[in-house]
Parts: C-alpha cells; sequence; structure tokens
C-alpha cells in the first residue's frame, strides 16, 4: 500500500476557521523543565494544545448543525475509516461547485472534491469568495446515500447564505463532511480508501482530523 496525505498541518499561532481564533501550541513542561519530576534521571516534553475546532482539515459530525444528531463519540470507526473513495474533479470552480458523478458513483463511498482550492491554503484568498456545493451536488450525493463529502475549501456552503442548505441536508441525510482538505489532486480517480477519524469527544460537533487515503500499490 501507499499513502496520500489529505490533511494541512497545524501549528502554533496559525488562524483556525476565520473569526473563531488562533492555534497554540506550546508546552505545559519542556524537556529541562520536567527534569526535576523525574529526579534528573528522565526528561519529556509535556504539551499543551489550545485552539477551535473548526482549524485545518477538520471533519462535522450531524451533532454540528442538529441539536439530537450523532456526535462525534457516536460515530463507528466504519463511518470514517476505510471507506471506498471516488474523486470528483472540478478543478478551477469558483462558485457552485457540480461534482458531475452518478448517484451510482457515489453509494457508500467518501466522494472527495478537487478544485484546486487547497493550493490558496495559508493565504488570504483561500477564505475569499470560496467554492460550495451546489443544489445539484447535493440532491446528487443525497440521493446515492454517499457516506461522506470531502472537499478542498473552507465551506460546504455558500457563506453568504445563512441558511447553511449544504450543512442541513447533508448531516440530515447522515453524509459526513470534511472540510478544508489539502491537495486531492494527488489521488487517482478511484480505487482507494478514505480515512477521517477524530477523537471519541462526547458532544464533540467538529475535530481536526489526520485525513489520508490508502491507494493499491500499482495504481
Amino acid at each position: 500500500m501507499r499513502y496520500v496525505e489529505l490533511s494541512h498541518p497545524l501549528q502554533d499561532g496559525m488562524e483556525a476557521y476565520p473569526g473563531m481564533g488562533s492555534v497554540h501550541v506550546g508546552p505545559i513542561l519542556d524537556h529541562e523543565g520536567s527534569r526535576d519530576r523525574y529526579k534528573g534521571k528522565a526528561e519529556f516534553y509535556l504539551g499543551r494544545v489550545e485552539m477551535p475546532v473548526n482549524t485545518g482539515t477538520y471533519l462535522d459530525a450531524p451533532f454540528h448543525r442538529l441539536r439530537e444528531g450523532e456526535d462525534l463519540a457516536d460515530l463507528p470507526l466504519s463511518r470514517l475509516a476505510g471507506l471506498p473513495g471516488v474523486v470528483a474533479r472540478a478543478r478551477g470552480a469558483i462558485d457552485a461547485v457540480d461534482i458531475g458523478l452518478e448517484p451510482a458513483d457515489v453509494r457508500g463511498k467518501a466522494v472527495v472534491v478537487d478544485t484546486g482550492w487547497s493550493e490558496r491554503w495559508g493565504t488570504p484568498s483561500y477564505w475569499e469568495e470560496m467554492p460550495y456545493l451546489s443544489t445539484a451536488s447535493l440532491d446528487l450525493l443525497i440521493e446515492g446515500k454517499a457516506a461522506m463529502v470531502a472537499v478542498d475549501f473552507g465551506n460546504v456552503d455558500d457563506t453568504n447564505d445563512p441558511v447553511r442548505p449544504a450543512h442541513t441536508r447533508l448531516l440530515e441525510a447522515g453524509i459526513l463532511i470534511v472540510e478544508s482538505l489539502a491537495d486531492p489532486g494527488a489521488l487517482p480517480d478511484d480505487g482507494f480508501r478514505f480515512f477521517a477519524t477524530p477523537p471519541r469527544i462526547v458532544r464533540g460537533a467538529s475535530f481536526p482530523v489526520r485525513a489520508f487515503a490508502q491507494i493499491d500499490v500499482g495504481r
């Protein structure tokens, strides 16, 4: 097998989703400061991470939008890990994204949307007039009973629309959402397994994931 990294790294000082603050990564005790705890016989870095949960590449559970929806702790691994994947190519899309697949193509799969937008990651333009999923794409994903949709831009919804139809309709249908995926252009069109596993947090709505794909050698 070979693996393709699909998540952005998290680092101290980076900004989370706009308006939500930034990431703080640092020590509770660093190596030098910990030595007295171990009588000078050993040293450890004991760290702390403080961040908004909508940071980097992250997954939305139904509870993110629905008060009675499943939270992160409710989600079985079968819905997060080893999902058969398919890529919807929409390179260059700058507004409503039509994923251009058929319902049978997405059934039970993680649908990875590749627009090329992830190339803007780390620049102000990443958050300016982002793509979003079209109504036709939502209809297709729901009709086809996709398991998950993962996009390489920052929000599945048009952020100018306060109704948020994409989050509402997808999460009501049990379709998990991964936003701000990194470099899906490195994936084949299909024939891979997709993983996006957050911690098992009770009443957790969203959280960063280490998203990646597993591909058979030779593809």
